[in-house]
């Protein structure tokens, strides 16, 4: 959906204690999660004001969002697992 947010606290509720530990104590996890944001940030932007780009360009984008997210997940299901 356009416009809508994907910041790591909003797509893994679930893992908000796992998130928040990671991000105090792991600053390659937090470097990864920032580089996330930035880039849902500038998705969220491009749709909002119709920005030119191209639609190959968008899905780009949008498959390196959702790489880094995976990235992300598994270092919050490791950080879960007992």
């Amino acid at each position: 959906m356009q416009g809508e947010h994907h910041d790591i606290d909003h797509e893994f509720p679930e893992y908000r204690a796992e998130l928040e530990a990671l991000l105090t104590k792991d600053a390659s996890f937090r470097e990864l999660v920032s580089e996330h944001d930035e880039l849902d940030d500038r998705i969220r932007r491009l749709e909002e004001k119709l920005q030119p780009i191209s639609d190959l360009e968008m899905e780009k984008l949008k498959l390196e969002r959702t790489a880094l997210k995976d990235r992300i997940y598994e270092a919050l299901r490791k950080a879960k697992a007992p």
